[in-house]
Formats: C-alpha cells, structure tokens, sequence
C-alpha cells in the first residue's frame, strides 16, 4: 500500500452573497435595456413600403343657438 503524503488544507474562501435585491434590480435593469432595444428595432421596421398616412382636418359643423329663458333663483333666510 502506498501512502501519499498529506496535502496541507487549503483556507475555505467565504465566498460573498450577493443580497438577493441586487439581483432583482439587475434583472430589471436588463429587462429594461432588452424592451428598448426590441421598441427601436420595431420603430425602425415598422416602414413598409407602399403605405401612406393622410392627415385631415375637420371643420366643425354650425350649432343653432342655445335656447334663452331667465331663470329665478329665490333663497330664504332663516
């Protein structure tokens, strides 16, 4: 049988956690950046040929005039 010599232990690093809200904020972040990126890519394809947008304004139409009648308000005092 042979013996190996023994190995000298090695420190146990303590690895740092990252908190879980940095996390979350950093998901966010990239949820963010990967929507605006997906909204200009969208805008800049969105221009098919052959489609034409008209703009129009519309005059309104003539109102006959409102009804004239007085009206009394008479409040008491007590």
């Amino acid at each position: 049988m042979t013996v190996s010599p023994a190995r000298p232990r090695r420190r146990e690093r303590r690895r740092r956690r990252i908190p879980s809200w940095a996390l979350v904020l950093a998901g966010l972040l990239v949820a963010f950046v990967v929507g605006i990126a997906l909204g200009e890519s969208l805008h800049d394809n969105s221009s098919t040929g052959g489609t034409q947008t008209l703009v129009r304004t519309l005059q309104p139409l003539p109102l006959e005039p409102a009804a004239r009648s007085t009206v009394t308000v008479t409040v008491t005092n007590p």
